[in-house]
């Protein structure tokens, strides 16, 4: 009897212990994934100006990038990815807040164009970042994340820059759109000074492995807007020369400045991985790499791609983009599914389980699953909308693009553009007249996500000139 009860005893004794055990081990993974150290870091790369075809791995055959090539390969080359303007600060306030720019009302390069005398008058829209919106760094930071921007800012004046945007320190971000110099002494009010010709974006790059040292231990965001490759084109002058040896008649990108810029950023590319590398937390972090918008013509070509940065067109607004992240991605996969900035907020936001507030509005949509590998998107459509004019004869329009098919509506006379992007990339055969009932359904859909999103329309300009409208010679464009 006394055995039999000793016996049961110790049952129960080893049958508590074995439960202990088993919840400690069943725990264990959640605890490190509480943990610091275990959360994602996120750096989001955004290139001023970077041309669809600008890249190694994207085509080009005269700019060199080896280690944004190397990214890809490590990572998702998505071949159908836009920003969501033709032109920079609506693109970089949508990529920060996961809105259009039409429903921001932040739809152009601040402080934008003055064309007096053209047909319509562009409405009064917003020439900043609205403090209200909930920023990405502000999202990551409530988390416990540390947050930097290192580079371009232009969202507004000094109330609205990355230290009142949830951001813990700005380097060389201001209301400006370009840097008064590549070469130092800079003349950025948010940067010190280096020694005489250290170079912008070697200096950039040089923060960002500060940043990155410094929040090792614990979870960051890196937001690296680099100023490259935006006017002016400024580069390092060996390298300028080594490019001027390459260029071949049937080249289309031949500007051997403009490769030096772009290599500039490819090294910086290099710089941040090695050095995620060091500090062995490049497991556990996530680079997203895109553009603002297309090329600049003529700096840079864009063949295929019709147009150039500003137009309505593919060359305005298709950029490259990259994402790598380790565990997940499968290396050196594609996605052809279309995808635009606005996507970026809500991505990053499921990848550190991070919930929206219940009264946010988020127009992208998460890629999580494209990046899992799924090969396609719950989305209906895609939508731009540019009420302004802007150097190179552009002219207010929106857009949408629906499966393979893209309409255009330009405001001056309503008058509609139909392409099939998949079977004609360079837009040269408009169906406009030949698809009717596609094209009446898809002006439908525009006009009533433009209603949904209150974008601003322009107006008649009573003093509109004939004469004096001609946007094609304007010089503003170096002053975005």
């Amino acid at each position: 009897m006394i055995k039999n009860k000793l016996s049961r005893a110790c049952s129960i004794r080893i049958a508590a212990f074995t439960v202990a055990v088993l919840s400690f081990v069943s725990v264990r993974p959640l605890c490190a994934a509480s943990r610091p150290g275990s959360q994602l870091n996120f750096i989001f790369v955004l290139v001023d100006d970077l041309g669809w075809t600008d890249l190694g791995c994207y085509g080009s055959h005269f700019y060199e990038t080896p280690n944004i090539d190397r990214l890809a390969s490590r990572g998702m080359k998505f071949t159908q990815a836009y920003s969501a303007c033709t032109v920079c600060s609506p693109s970089r306030a949508s990529i920060l807040t996961g809105q259009y720019p039409a429903r921001l009302h932040l739809t152009d390069f601040i402080a934008g164009h003055q064309y007096p005398w053209a047909k319509l008058r562009v409405p009064e829209w917003t020439k900043f970042l609205p403090l209200e919106h909930r920023t990405l760094a502000e999202a990551l930071k409530a988390r416990g994340y540390a947050t930097a921007s290192i580079g371009k800012w232009h969202l507004g004046g000094e109330e609205y820059f990355p230290l009142r945007q949830g951001f813990d320190s700005n380097i060389a971000g201001t209301n400006r759109g370009q840097p008064p110099s590549y070469f130092a002494p800079y003349r950025i009010p948010t940067l010190e000074d280096g020694p005489a010709g250290e170079y912008l974006t070697d200096r950039e790059a040089s923060e960002a492995l500060k940043f990155i040292e410094a929040n090792r231990d614990k979870p960051f965001l890196l937001y690296l807007p680099h100023h490259a490759v935006h006017t002016p084109i400024q580069a390092k002058k060996d390298v300028t020369e080594r490019y001027r040896r390459k260029i071949k008649a049937d080249v289309a990108q031949q500007n051997p400045a403009y490769a030096a810029l772009i290599e500039s950023v490819d090294e910086s590319i290099g710089r941040v991985m090695q050095k995620l590398a060091e500090l062995k937390i490049d497991e556990r972090t996530v680079i997203i790499f895109t553009s603002d918008n297309g090329g600049l013509l003529p700096v840079t070509s864009n063949v295929p791609l019709r147009a150039g940065k500003g137009s309505a067109y593919e060359g305005g607004v298709r950029v490259p983009a990259i994402v790598r992240w380790p565990g997940v991605i499968r290396p050196g996969s594609t996605s052809e599914v279309p995808i635009i900035g606005a996507d970026f907020y809500p991505t990053i936001l499921e990848m550190a389980k991070v919930k929206p507030y219940r009264s946010q509005v988020i127009d992208g949509t998460s890629i999580v699953g494209l990046l899992k590998g799924a090969r396609s998107s719950q989305r209906d459509a895609l939508y731009w909308h540019y009420p302004h004019y802007h150097h190179g004869s552009a002219k207010p329009y929106s857009a949408i693009r629906q499966g393979d098919l893209k309409l255009i509506e330009f405001h001056e006379d309503n008058h509609l553009e139909l392409y099939d992007i998949r079977n004609d990339i360079g837009e040269k055969e408009d169906l406009a007249q030949k698809m009717p009932q596609k094209r009446d359904e898809l002006r439908l859909k525009l006009h009533a996500w433009r209603q949904a999103v209150g974008a601003q329309m322009p107006t008649p300009n009573p003093d509109y000139d004939p004469a004096k409208a001609d946007v094609s010679g304007s010089r503003a464009f170096e002053l975005q």
